[in-house]
């Protein structure tokens, strides 16, 4: 196979999904898949889908359109605010969508009557992140205006942590939405179908036995991808890791000396970090760079070290002697890398296991408590 590659194991995803909506089911919280960071991957999101998941929900309408193309049927939302330049697109393809602006919920509204159907609306209120989000006091009074119009039917609230800001859910934050939920039901009438408290980093808050108020809806990316919690990386109990695994190869292995062979004028040539050869340490490089993944975010396998990387190039010190050129290695990701490596032009996609499978034997039993190893 070609190189860089993304591996994707289906079974895997699958699994990773069906333990995250058993647990969030104990607690009344239903999962929608988040497909943003595969690039909208046809395979990989009716992987999530059939695991469970309520619905999919994307931030860009071309993963959605791609998800449509193939034949993807579910309830989709697009999680990030519409451009208004693409209102029509929005209602002709998404159920809902995340909104802050009024103008562009009017766009919405009146796009959705041209097309003689009705957009669910749920606003984004904000939390603490300080990204996007309507400021608490502020939300009753747009979603009286949101029900009024004619296209667009209120559908629930949502927050967003730990992306921007890096704020955590807490359970004072958890209640606060819970509270607003039932004061915009007060004050508009219509019963909220949504109310969503957030991503992968709310897991912890939503199991750990305390009382989850009104949210009934998580939006899990990341813990289903690729099995950790956001905020500590640590792995979840019962959900693998190496769901997908970033696979490059080798193109030189030598030893180089650690001190510079030139005046090092040019700052980028300082920060280039080269390996002794008096340690016994082999130096890899691999047809994998900066235009193709975070490497801040790879994992080395055990035996191996991050030595640095430019815009195609990564090389790794090892002590290794079986790798030679030609040779493959697996790499885990973090978020950023993931999303990266499936953006990029040059990785090939190779996704496997999409048949049912006995569960393997290291395979732990789900639980109701969010372990984190």
């Amino acid at each position: 196979m070609n190189c860089p590659r993304v591996d994707v194991d289906l079974w895997k995803i699958r699994h990773n999904t069906r333990v995250v909506v058993e647990r969030l089911k104990t607690r009344n919280i239903q999962v929608t898949a988040v497909s943003k960071a595969v690039c909208g991957h046809p395979a990989i999101a009716r992987a999530m889908f059939n695991g469970g998941a309520a619905g999919l929900a994307d931030a860009r309408l071309s993963n959605v359109q791609r998800l449509r193309q193939a034949g993807m049927t579910c309830p989709i939302t697009l999680i990030r605010t519409p451009m208004l330049s693409q209102a029509d697109v929005v209602v002709q393809i998404c159920e809902a969508s995340y909104n802050t602006e009024m103008v562009v919920i009017s766009a919405l509204a009146a796009a959705a009557l041209r097309y003689k159907t009705v957009h669910g609306i749920i606003l984004t209120v904000e939390m603490g992140d300080l990204r996007e989000g309507i400021m608490p006091q502020e939300v009753a009074c747009m979603a009286q205006r949101v029900v009024a119009l004619p296209g667009v039917a209120l559908k629930g609230i949502g927050a967003n942590f730990a992306c921007l800001s890096g704020i955590a859910p807490t359970p004072a934050k958890m209640q606060v939405l819970s509270d607003l939920a039932n004061d915009v039901e007060e004050q508009c009438g219509p019963y909220l179908q949504t109310v969503s408290g957030g991503n992968s980093t709310t897991l912890p808050w939503a199991l750990n036995g305390s009382s989850t108020g009104r949210i009934n809806d998580l939006r899990i990316g990341e813990a289903i991808l690729l099995g950790v919690d956001p905020v500590t990386g640590n792995r979840i109990d019962g959900l693998y890791r190496d769901a997908v695994t970033l696979v490059a190869e080798v193109i030189e292995t030598d030893a180089k000396s650690v001190g510079p062979l030139v005046d090092q004028t040019d700052p980028a040539l300082a920060r280039i970090h080269l390996v002794s050869d008096t340690t016994g340490t082999m130096r890899l490089i691999f047809a994998l760079g900066h235009q193709d993944t975070d490497a801040t975010g790879l994992t080395m396998p055990p035996g191996h070290t991050f030595v640095g990387a430019t815009s195609d190039h990564l090389v790794i010190g090892t002590k290794d002697p079986t790798l030679r050129v030609g040779s493959e290695m697996r790499f885990q990701m973090n978020y950023s890398a993931l999303m990266r490596a499936m953006a990029a032009p040059d990785t090939q996609i190779n996704t496997h296991n999409d048949l049912p499978r006995p569960k393997p034997r290291d395979a732990r039993r789900p639980n109701n408590r969010l372990a984190l190893v």
